[in-house]
């Protein structure tokens, strides 16, 4: 059994959708066995909460710098056997080395269809925007693995989102999240713990 860690800020929507698969059964060989905010006021605490799973606050601006609050997130992590993190809205930049170190073990949610909409800047409501603003006919939700490069990781599983008219940011957002990002997520997390995804370079392959 894969103990999962989910790093959260907020609301933990995608949380929530991860909760709710492994009582459904859906998360194969995995536990949600951390759920770690750097928000001591984040609801996703909340949900953690009433889910009856083990919580903890790190907040950024109680460590000196990015490396000594991976050490500490690392030490977290460690102690509790942690074998998979995900990131669920974590707004706090991880340091390079804690990428590193934990390399293919990190899986992200994105809303759009990565690369586009993607890196420096690109986050929640502000991805959306950008799609609108630029016309898109399709977006979307990529789940990849984390690495050192900001959305640079290789890409486990996307899937495309209709842009309807009379779409605004925030109708948009919702669509994706239930269309795409709560259903490719616990997809991806289930298959990370039942070992059937491998990955060489930028390319992640699913055995079935």
């Amino acid at each position: 059994m894969t103990n999962i860690a989910v790093l959260v800020s907020g609301g933990g929507t995608n949380l929530q959708a991860l909760i709710d698969a492994e009582a459904a059964g859906k998360i194969e060989n995995g536990s949600i066995s951390l759920v770690v905010s750097s928000n001591p006021n984040a609801y996703a605490l909340e949900r953690a909460a009433k889910a009856g799973i083990e919580t903890a606050v790190l907040r950024r601006k109680e460590y000196a710098s990015a490396e000594r609050y991976g050490a500490a997130l690392d030490a977290l992590l460690r102690e509790k056997n942690i074998g998979l993190i995900v990131l669920s809205g974590f707004m706090t930049v991880l340091p390079d080395s804690f990428c590193a170190k934990y390399e293919n073990r990190i899986i992200n949610v994105h809303p759009s269809l990565i690369p586009s909409f993607c890196g420096e800047g690109f986050y929640g409501l502000r991805v959306h925007e950008a799609a609108l603003a630029k016309g898109v006919k399709v977006t979307g939700a990529t789940v990849h693995f984390v690495s050192e490069v900001v959305d640079g990781g290789a890409i486990i599983a996307q899937k495309a989102v209709e842009v309807e008219p009379g779409d605004t940011p925030e109708v948009l957002q919702k669509r994706v999240m239930q269309q795409a990002e709560w259903i490719l997520l616990p997809q991806a997390v289930s298959d990370f713990c039942a070992g059937r995804l491998s990955v060489n370079g930028a390319i992640v392959t699913r055995q079935e």
